[in-house]
């Protein structure tokens, strides 16, 4: 049983002019601002992988935590619009980068996808109890961030890529819930399946989603060379949104 802070999803008016390169420096941020699909403060834009990369990388906890702190942001998906995507229990299930079989549309590999975004914005979003909604597509935001959290504490008694492998497999194995389950970890934030369909459509979806995820997060958390990388492994020890990490 996992136990619960009381994590709080706010909407718009609380995020009122909250910078949204809160972790980039000036330059950084301009030239983001820039970039083709920018859409203003409050949302987060389209953005070139490579611009986080360069600011958050190598930056320890620490740092990042006395950053947010002075700035109070959270990154939200850029995925605003998503008229005409399927949707269940009340979020959007958008297109992926995966050969993984499961219900979510194939989306082109040269662009970033809700995968993307929550690994690169992990680091920042984890120190947060607090989210304010932008968009559906932030739900599953914020589904991913924990997640990758739980994926990072089975990862850290790993001390070898292999090792790290084989307990993502076993989580992989565990049962995913939906909303209405025992041990779905967002009461409230997702609607309730309205049948067994579209319950079975949507843990389908987080099981596809869940298991791409690993694998790339695989791809951070250790080097080239299969030792484990300790600016995403000292994140194992973060709650995200005070949630305790089973």
């Amino acid at each position: 049983m996992m136990r619960r802070g009381v994590p709080h999803f706010a909407g718009d008016d609380e995020a009122n002019g909250r910078d949204a390169f809160a972790l980039q420096s000036e330059a950084g941020a301009n030239e983001c601002r820039t970039a083709k699909g920018y859409k203003g403060k409050n949302n987060t834009p389209t953005i070139i992988k490579k611009h986080l990369d360069v600011h958050l990388s190598n930056l320890t906890p620490g740092v990042l935590l006395f950053r947010l702190l002075i700035k109070e942001m959270v990154y939200h998906s850029s995925f605003v619009d998503v008229e005409g995507i399927t949707k269940a229990c009340g979020c959007p299930l958008l297109p992926l980068k995966s050969h993984i079989k499961g219900p979510a549309p194939t989306s082109d590999q040269d662009r970033i996808d809700i995968v993307d975004e929550a690994i690169t914005f992990f680091r920042a979003n984890v120190f947060f109890r607090n989210f304010d909604l932008k968009s559906p597509a932030d739900k599953l935001l914020i589904y991913l961030t924990f997640y990758i959290n739980v994926a990072l504490k089975r990862l850290e008694g790993c001390r070898t890529l292999a090792e790290g492998t084989k307990a993502i497999i076993n989580l992989g194995l565990e049962k995913v819930p939906v909303p209405g389950e025992s041990g779905f970890p967002f009461p409230g934030l997702f609607v309730l399946p309205q049948s067994e369909q579209e319950a079975e459509l949507f843990r389908n979806y987080l099981k596809q989603i869940r298991e791409e995820t690993s694998g790339r997060l695989l791809s951070v958390a250790y080097r080239s060379n299969g030792t484990p990388n300790k600016w995403w492994l000292a994140f194992a020890k973060r709650k995200f949104m005070n949630i305790i990490v089973p």
